[in-house]
C-alpha cells in the first residue's frame, strides 16, 4: 500500500507544467467541439444529440420505459419577452360562449366580492355594442337614439335607465337587450326579457328589409336590424341551452345558421357544437366539424380540441401508456395522438385545465385566438364533455406534452400552423382580471446536456488559461487537489491494511 502512495506521489512530482497546459488545453478543445456540435444538432433537430442517445438507446438497455409524457417537459412559463407587441396588434374575438352579465358575472361579484371581467373587456364589450347595435339612422326612431347614447354610458345604472326610458316611447329591441343583458339577475328572468326582444327585432326587421335597397341610409338600418334579430335568437338558443332544454336550443342555432348563413362572424356554429356534445351526439358533432375544419389552419381551440375528442374517443376507454410502449401505438391511436398534438400546438394552455392542473375563473367577454383566455373559455365549457368520454383525459395527459419536443427552435418556425404570436400575453393580461394567473406560451429551454457542456467548456478553458500564465502555481494546485481527492481512498486503504493480517495483504498485492 506504501509502495502504491510513493509511487503516485513520485510520479505527480516529476510531472512538469507543461502536462498541465497541454492536459487542461486538450479538455477545453474537447469540451468545445462537444458544444459546437450539440448546439448545431440542436439548431437543427430541436433536441439534444446526447440527450436523445441516452433516452432512446440507453434507457430500454437499463430496463426504463419512454413515457409518452416526459418528465423534463418544456412547459414551464417563461420569463415574459422585453419587447412584447401592444394589445392593439393581437385580434382579439368576441368570445361565443360568454356568460350573461347579470345573472351570471354580477351574481359572481356578489358571491366572491370579485370583478371578473376587467375594464379593457368591457370596453370592448361597447364598442361591439355600438358597431353592432347603432347605425346613423338611428335618429329617425327617438328610442334608439335614446339606445345610442346608452350603449356608450360606462355606468350600468345608466345604461339601464336609459334602456327603461326608451321602452317608455316605444317597444325597442335593444333596450331589452340591455335588460336582459345587465338587469335580468336570472336566465329565466333573461329569456323572457329576450322573447320580448324578438317581438319587436323581427317587426323593425320586416320594415327595414322592404326598405334596404331606398338608399344607403337604409341599407345602414337594415343591417344593424339583421344584427340585432341574429344577436337576439342566439342569445334564446343560449337561455334554452342553459335552462337545460338542449334539443331546443341545437334546433334554433341549426334555424339560425341556414336563414343566415353569411353572418360567420358570430361563430355559431361553436354554440351548436358545444350543445351537440351535450347530447352526446358525435355524428352530428364530426358533420359541423367537416365544414369548419377543412382548411390547414383552424380557427379555434374549439374546433382544435373537439375534433381530438373525437379521435380519441375512438380508443381512449382501452388505451395504457404501458402497453403502448411495448407493442407501439396503432393507427387509431395514432390519430388520435396526432389529434391531440395539434390541439396543443394551436393553443397549449389548454390541457393545464382539462386536467385540473390550473383552476378555472369565469370566461371572459372576449377572448385572444390560441391565447390562455381561449384558453379558459374553452375548458369552461368543454371540461364536462371530455369527462363524460372514458379515458379521453388519461390519453390527453400521457400525450399532450409530448407536443413540445416535436417543436422546432427556434419557435417562430411553426411545426404544423403559423407561428404562435408573441403578443398574447400582454393582450391575456388586459382580458383577464388579476386576481387570476396568466399562461404564457412555453418556451422552448436549451437541454440540460447542452448547459452542462458550455459550463464545462467554459470552466476548462479558464484552466487552461491560468495554466498558461501561472503554470507552477497551477501544477501546486493540481497537486494538492489530486491529493485531496485520493485522501479518502488512502484512508480506506490504511484501515483495511491494519485489519486484515500481514500475509494475506502480501499476496493481494502480489496478484
Amino acid at each position: 500500500m506504501f509502495g502504491t502512495e510513493s509511487s503516485l506521489s513520485m510520479f505527480l512530482n516529476t510531472l512538469t507544467p507543461k502536462f498541465y497546459v497541454a492536459l487542461t488545453g486538450t479538455s477545453s478543445l474537447i469540451s468545445g467541439l462537444i458544444l459546437i456540435f450539440e448546439w448545431w444538432y440542436f439548431r437543427k433537430y430541436g433536441t439534444s444529440f446526447i440527450e436523445q442517445v441516452s433516452v432512446s438507446h440507453l434507457r430500454p438497455l437499463l430496463g426504463g420505459v419512454d413515457s409518452s409524457s416526459p418528465s423534463n417537459s418544456n412547459t414551464s412559463n417563461g420569463d415574459a419577452d422585453s419587447n412584447r407587441q401592444s394589445v392593439s396588434e393581437c385580434k382579439v374575438w368576441r368570445n361565443p360562449l360568454n356568460l350573461f352579465r347579470g345573472a351570471e358575472y354580477n351574481r359572481y361579484t356578489w358571491v366572491t366580492g370579485r370583478e371578473p371581467l376587467t375594464y379593457y373587456d368591457m370596453n370592448l364589450s361597447a364598442q361591439d355594442h355600438q358597431t353592432f347595435f347603432t347605425c346613423d339612422s338611428d335618429h329617425l326612431r327617438p328610442a334608439d337614439a335614446i339606445m345610442q347614447k346608452a350603449w356608450r354610458e360606462r355606468n350600468p345604472q345608466a345604461r339601464i335607465s336609459a334602456a327603461h326610458e326608451a321602452l317608455e316611447l316605444e317597444d325597442c329591441a335593444t333596450a331589452y337587450i340591455l335588460l336582459a343583458e345587465e338587469e335580468a339577475t336570472t336566465i329565466m328572468e333573461a329569456e323572457r326579457l329576450f322573447k320580448q326582444a324578438l317581438k319587436a327585432g323581427e317587426s323593425c326587421y320586416r320594415r327595414s328589409q322592404q326598405l334596404q335597397h331606398h338608399g344607403t341610409q337604409y341599407e345602414a338600418q337594415h343591417r344593424r336590424d339583421t344584427n340585432v334579430l341574429v344577436y337576439i335568437k342566439r342569445r334564446l338558443a343560449m337561455c334554452s341551452r342553459k335552462l337545460g332544454r338542449t334539443r331546443e336550443a341545437v334546433k334554433m342555432m341549426r334555424d339560425l345558421m341556414k336563414e343566415f348563413p353569411l353572418l360567420s362572424m358570430f361563430n355559431i356554429h361553436e354554440n351548436l357544437l358545444e350543445s351537440l356534445l351535450e347530447l352526446q351526439n358525435y355524428a352530428d358533432v364530426q358533420a359541423v366539424l367537416a365544414k369548419y375544419d377543412d382548411i390547414s389552419l383552424p380557427k379555434s381551440a374549439t374546433i382544435c380540441y373537439t375534433a381530438a375528442l373525437l379521435k380519441a374517443r375512438a380508443v381512449s376507454d382501452k388505451f395504457s401508456p404501458e402497453a403502448a410502449s411495448r407493442r407501439g401505438l396503432s393507427t387509431a391511436e395514432m390519430n388520435a395522438v396526432e389529434a391531440i398534438h395539434r390541439a396543443v400546438e394551436f393553443n397549449p394552455h389548454v390541457p393545464k385545465y382539462l386536467l385540473e392542473m390550473k383552476s378555472l375563473i369565469l370566461p371572459p367577454e372576449h377572448i385572444l385566438k390560441r391565447g390562455d383566455s381561449e384558453a379558459i373559455a374553452y375548458a369552461f365549457f368543454h371540461l364536462q364533455h371530455w369527462k363524460r368520454v372514458e379515458g379521453a383525459l388519461n390519453l390527453l395527459h400521457c400525450t399532450w406534452e409530448g407536443t413540445f419536443r416535436m417543436i422546432p427552435y427556434p419557435l417562430e418556425k411553426g411545426h404544423l400552423f403559423y407561428p404562435y404570436p408573441i403578443c398574447t400575453e400582454t393582450a391575456d393580461r388586459e382580458l383577464l382580471p388579476m386576481f387570476h394567473e396568466v399562461s404564457v406560451y412555453p418556451k422552448k429551454e436549451l437541454p440540460f446536456f447542452i448547459l452542462f457542456t458550455a459550463g464545462l467548456c467554459s470552466f476548462t478553458a479558464m484552466l487552461a488559461l491560468l495554466t498558461h500564465q501561472f503554470p507552477e502555481l497551477m501544477g501546486v494546485f493540481a497537486k494538492a487537489f489530486l491529493s485531496t481527492l485520493f485522501a479518502p481512498l488512502n484512508f480506506i486503504m490504511e484501515k483495511v491494511e491494519s485489519i486484515l493480517p500481514s500475509s494475506l495483504w502480501h499476496q493481494l498485492t502480489r496478484i
